[in-house]
């Protein structure tokens, strides 16, 4: 199906029509900039499902950024994130031998996640990059833990599970994670719906070229985004500039749970915070080793309070004394 009513139906002459849109800028005359645009951002998606080249270059043929026809391809309800990833290593994008180095370690806190799991575990599971996956049980109480025993635990050979007997807390359940991973990249993964793994490949991709030795995944960087919780929106906000100004770094999320670290980068370093301190903590003792940080937009799917939301009120607090705490100690 085509989403312009073209009537080229090669990926050869799609091609042909997209340059002569994307590059005749002049001939605004004859059509708004606005249908100029659309035209342009159809004509890319059209010729991304129709030929096997990944998004990448179809966006580059449009003279688009990946990241504007994503969101095309997404209001559409095409899963940009497949293009983005998989198809991008298989194409050469992304070294496949540097894929095939890697040994990533997921680690995946749990606290009271019966409901979501097993269909987050089946989808990072599904990412195509040698990987184990440590879940931290933080002694749930809704059934997660029976879950794990009877579901998950022995049943598959790149997953392990590891359980608190006392609830601690996400920084506490990532510490325990830490300790046991064996992976030379080490990714932090919430084990609720909100993020999508499938930007795993994308994540991993400043490592992998030598670039990064943290990447942060950002949701406010241009990413798709469920729209609400104004109020959280802006204390994230709030939290990362204070952030940034006693670290001196230029993140856009520090509160993210997408966070990939060089193994290295982990070692030796004393994490203390149990909960949602874990966040500030971990980024002021990464800007005092002056290690190179990326952060790359990726999509998000947040949840409310009676979804399931944890963090609240009294952590951003906590993450406020835990900003200025670890800017003056280590």
């Amino acid at each position: 199906m085509s989403f312009t009513g073209s009537d080229s139906s090669t990926p050869e002459a799609l091609i042909e029509e997209t340059q002569k849109i994307s590059h005749t800028p002049g001939e605004a005359s004859a059509i708004s900039t606005a249908t100029h645009q659309r035209l342009r951002l159809a004509l890319a998606v059209d010729l991304l499902l129709l030929s096997e080249i990944p998004l990448s270059q179809a966006a580059e043929v449009a003279g688009m950024e990946p990241h504007e026809l994503a969101l095309a391809l997404h209001e559409r309800g095409i899963p940009a994130e497949r293009y983005l990833g998989r198809q991008e290593i298989e194409t050469g994008s992304l070294d496949r031998s540097g894929i095939d180095a890697l040994k990533l370690t997921v680690v995946m806190p749990c606290y009271n996640e019966k409901n979501t799991l097993k269909t987050i575990l089946a989808r990072v599971r599904e990412v195509e990059i040698p990987k184990e996956i440590i879940i931290v049980d933080d002694c749930s109480k809704d059934g997660t833990r029976d879950l794990l025993k009877n579901e998950i635990e022995g049943r598959y050979d790149d997953v392990k599970v590891v359980y608190h007997e006392k609830n601690q807390g996400k920084g506490a359940a990532l510490r325990t994670g830490f300790q046991h991973a064996t992976g030379n990249v080490i990714l932090v993964q919430d084990a609720d719906l909100e993020y999508n793994p499938q930007e795993y490949y994308r994540l991993v991709q400043p490592i992998l070229e030598g670039r990064a030795d943290v990447v942060y995944g950002s949701r406010f960087a241009g990413g798709n985004h469920r729209v609400h919780l104004y109020w959280h929106a802006v204390g994230n906000h709030f939290l990362t500039t204070l952030s940034n100004m006693f670290t001196n770094l230029n993140l856009t999320d520090m509160e993210t749970c997408y966070k990939v670290f060089r193994a290295e980068v982990l070692q030796g370093m004393a994490l203390q915070q149990n909960r949602f301190g874990f966040e500030p903590e971990i980024t002021a003792k990464i800007a005092k080793k002056r290690v190179r940080v990326y952060e790359i937009p990726i999509s998000y799917h947040g949840r409310d309070y009676a979804e399931g939301k944890k963090i609240g009120w009294k952590d951003g607090f906590q993450a406020l004394w835990c900003i200025v705490k670890y800017r003056f100690t280590g």
